[in-house]
């Protein structure tokens, strides 16, 4: 079955870094567009960055310049560097991928930035 499995998040300082893994299992990863997302509290979950079985990458406008997406398809991992972080970064970061019609979510991994 279909696993993503994001680890690496924490409570860091505001202007700390972060890098975010997710391992993915149960598909063929390298033909899928793979994600971050997250989610604060009482808001709703936004895109951070996708990535594309190609490298080709996309980004929220406002995370531009201070966070990266990688892939590396030879152990089916997605990376999520995250620099110069701020307060309203916290959330929980949740990887996805989508495959044709079908999108799978991980379970989530918090991330707290304190100031």
């Amino acid at each position: 079955q279909v696993q993503l499995v994001e680890s690496g998040g924490g409570l860091v300082q505001a202007g700390g870094s972060l890098r975010l893994s997710c391992a993915a299992s149960g598909f063929i990863f390298g033909l899928a567009v793979m994600g971050w997302y997250r989610q604060a509290p009482g808001k709703q979950r936004e895109l951070v960055a996708t990535i594309d079985r190609n490298g080709i990458t996309n980004y929220a406008d406002s995370l531009k310049g201070r966070f990266t997406i990688s892939r590396d398809n030879a152990k089916n991992m997605v990376y999520l560097q995250m620099d110069s972080l701020k307060p309203e970064d916290t959330a929980v970061y949740y990887c996805d991928s989508r495959l044709v019609s079908n999108v799978y979510w991980g379970q989530g991994t918090q991330v707290t930035v304190s100031s």
